[in-house]
């Protein structure tokens, strides 16, 4: 058929009633003539018609409709391009085939058949797909005064429809956000600059989050009706739920939120107005809230990750299961995305980092991250750098407002779960976020806050009753348990860092302490241990307060740790991974994070340990932050701890280590002076290298006390006398040997 023929064919067409079995063919030919047609009028004709046709929009198929404009202009540009090039290089006498017009021609003739007849919302997706078909990729098709010229059109037309919202509708306003979202990165930075943001941004967040986008969550629902109707928790791969999430991954804006959400942040930086942004950000709490609630009462949420294989038949787990937490993904990276500028923004705005506004920009920041934390602590989803700049600004921000950081944990702290029962995954991740976040607040909150807020729920977890302990149980552990245990850990640890709590830090520490010992190695891995106990022991040594109002505290662990070790039937079998060992291969996504830097030598995770080298080594950890009265003291006592050590390979690993701590500048210039003396004149090379005992007549603590307690004095004959364990030391004649005073 002639290209006249046909374009009177789909003339008519356009006037029939929609059907939609005709609709292909009609964008077929369209398509066809824009490619072929020779004369620009009969171009302006086609495409004034085109955006009117009954056919096509009486009913339109949302947004699909739409992206089928687009693309068929941006089609129609590539071959009409494409010809040039080719006719160009004929060689001469031969006729042209195709379309003769020229590219500028062409972008000319469809732009006059934009005419008053249509809606600039059509406007705005007839020149957004000519703009990249005739420059897209690289390409450079049309004239440079033209195609600034196209592009200061293609959004003058979105703000004229912008304007009159009401006119424009929700496919109108959807389809300039669609038809930017494609074009935006095309345009120069004047015509993005002609952008009227405080307009586009309403309209970039209602497709975002509306009907063409997440639905505002509302597919949930349909997922729970599939669900609940069932008497067990199942799930049809048929079920219409099924059928909703597959249509909606399929719609054009869902295909694109990763441009979308790029240009929601330039939008969301460029908007002249503060007031437009903080509604957007309220839209994005109120959606996630949303989202966290239906999901809560979605029957699937009770599926834990560590049971899905047994619980999901092999059909729901390859189809359905996979796409919805991808959906799930992909709504987290989007909401972040968009959170990230305004988070940003709040940093320099002056209407939004003021006193009055800042600390509610971080608080509801916090909250929508909060409401997104059941998929953000899925399998590590959060570990990437907008999610991580947006949550630790927000940090940064409402720690100035103490006021703030008790009302968000006021407003967020859950209760408990009742005696022997286990929480929802929701309620795990929702106490695992809660746990990360107040880990940041000790330092600014007062300590009753700290005690009832953080502290509390924090030792119920750690705690020998805590649910996270499950003997006996059928079910696997939570995929969470370990992180929620390390949680706590730190959340308690950083409160016990922090020197205006110290009236709270005596009181917990030996609870603490206790509690760190009996999770030891069932829960956590040998390198959180000795971390933690380390982290204790810089907390009850100088220059911390505690250790002049409580001198006794530091021997008193020590001591502990040292009767865990060698008396309190600590195994001297390697771990396996059953126990520390699986705690230490999921500790990859968070560590027990206490107040200091790591020793500058390796901690020796990689080795095989037993449960009794790890005390031995916490031991020799805590050396360097010792009091200096007693460093000599407890030297002696750690190398005769170390000699117990069953293992020759394990005892050399807790040498080498006591050796580094001594020459390696942990310790400060006070205590290395005493380890150097009691290296070289007092024994201790003898004792950590020989396994020799300790040297008669040592300037011990414990020498020092047996003489005080002895009544040692002017002419008194003393003998020497070998006490148990091959310890030795001077008493009176016919006195009682000594025993080292215990400070339990």
């Amino acid at each position: 058929m002639s290209a006249d023929r046909l374009l009177t064919t789909v003339l008519r067409a356009y006037h029939d009633p929609s059907n939609p079995a005709e609709t292909d063919n009609i964008f077929a030919s369209t398509n066809a003539l824009l490619t072929n047609l020779n004369n620009p009028l009969n171009l302006s004709l086609l495409t004034s018609h085109f955006l009117t046709a009954r056919a096509i929009w009486q009913v339109p198929d949302g947004l699909r409709t739409c992206l089928r404009v687009l693309s068929i202009y941006n089609t129609a540009g590539l071959h009409v391009r494409k010809n040039e090039v080719e006719n160009a290089t004929l060689p001469s006498g031969q006729m042209p085939v195709r379309s003769r017009i020229a590219a500028d021609e062409w972008a000319r003739a469809v732009a006059k058949g934009l005419d008053e007849k249509s809606e600039r919302w059509q406007h705005t997706l007839v020149l957004a797909g000519v703009l990249m078909g005739m420059e897209g990729e690289e390409r450079r098709s049309l004239s440079w005064s033209l195609r600034s010229t196209l592009e200061h059109a293609v959004t003058s037309a979105a703000g004229l429809a912008l304007q009159d919202p009401a006119r424009a509708g929700p496919l109108g306003r959807g389809a300039v956000v669609l038809a930017l979202t494609y074009a935006f990165p095309l345009l120069s930075d004047s015509a993005k600059q002609s952008l009227n943001y405080n307009l586009l941004l309403p309209a970039i967040t209602e497709a975002m989050l509306g009907d063409e986008g997440f639905q505002y969550g509302d597919f949930i629902q349909t997922i729970t009706g599939d669900v609940a109707s069932q008497r067990n928790i199942t799930w049809h791969v048929n079920a219409p739920s099924v059928t909703r999430l597959q249509t909606l991954e399929s719609r054009p804006i869902s295909q694109n939120m990763g441009p979308l959400s790029r240009l929601a942040g330039f939008s969301i930086q460029h908007a002249t107005k503060s007031d437009i942004v903080l509604q957007v950000h309220d839209d994005l709490l109120a959606f996630t809230t949303g989202l966290l609630d239906k999901w809560e009462h979605c029957p699937l949420s009770s599926i834990d990750l560590s049971v899905e294989a047994r619980v999901l038949p092999p059909e729901i787990r390859q189809g359905p299961w996979p796409m919805l937490w991808q959906l799930f993904k992909k709504i987290m990276y989007t909401v972040v995305a968009t959170l990230q500028p305004i988070v940003g923004r709040s940093l320099l705005d002056l209407n939004l980092r003021n006193d009055m506004v800042a600390p509610k920009v971080a608080l509801k920041t916090l909250r929508i991250l909060r409401n997104l934390s059941f998929i953000s602590t899925r399998q590590g989803a959060s570990t990437f750098q907008v999610y991580t700049f947006t949550y630790l600004t927000s940090l940064d921000i409402i720690t100035r407002y103490p006021d703030a950081c008790v009302a968000f944990l006021q407003e967020t702290n859950l209760p408990p779960p009742q005696t022997n029962s286990i929480p929802s995954p929701v309620h795990q991740a929702l106490t695992l976020f809660y746990l990360n976040t107040a880990e940041h607040f000790p330092l600014n909150i007062p300590t009753p806050a700290c005690e009832s807020l953080i502290i509390t729920p924090a030792t119920a977890l750690i705690s020998p009753e805590s649910w996270l302990t499950f003997p006996g149980n059928a079910n696997p552990p939570s995929a969470l348990t370990l992180e929620l245990f390390e949680s706590a850990h730190s959340s308690v640890l950083s409160v016990l860092s922090c020197p205006q709590h110290g009236r709270l830090t005596v009181t917990l520490i030996p609870f603490y302490v206790d509690a760190l010992l009996a999770s030891f190695p069932s829960r956590i891995s040998p390198r959180q241990f000795r971390l933690a106990f380390r982290t204790v022991m810089q907390i009850v040594s100088p220059p911390y307060p505690i250790s002049s109002t409580h001198p006794e505290l530091s021997e008193t662990l020590l001591e502990m740790l040292q009767y865990h070790a060698v008396e309190g039937g600590a195994s001297t079998k390697p771990l396996t991974s059953s126990g520390a060992a699986a705690a230490a291969a999921a500790a990859a996504s968070g560590e027990l994070s206490g107040t200091q830097t790591q020793p500058r030598v390796q901690m020796e995770e990689d080795q095989p340990l037993s449960e009794q080298a790890t005390l031995v080594l916490a031991l020799i950890d805590a050396l360097p932050y010792l009091p200096v009265p007693i460093v000599e003291e407890w030297l002696s006592r750690t190398a005769e701890t170390l000699n117990t050590i069953a293992d020759p390979h394990m005892r050399e690993i807790a040498r080498r280590r006591f050796w580094d701590v001594l020459v390696s500048g942990e310790m400060d210039v006070d205590r290395a002076a005493v380890g150097v003396t009691w290296w070289g004149t007092h024994g201790g090379r003898e004792m950590v290298m020989h396994g020799q005992p300790r040297r008669p007549g040592g300037s011990s603590r414990s020498h020092r006390r047996a003489k005080g307690r002895a009544g040692l004095g002017g002419g008194d004959k003393v003998r020497h006398r070998s006490g148990e364990g091959g310890e030795e030391g001077f008493m009176m004649s016919g006195a009682l040997v000594p025993r080292h005073e215990s400070k339990l």
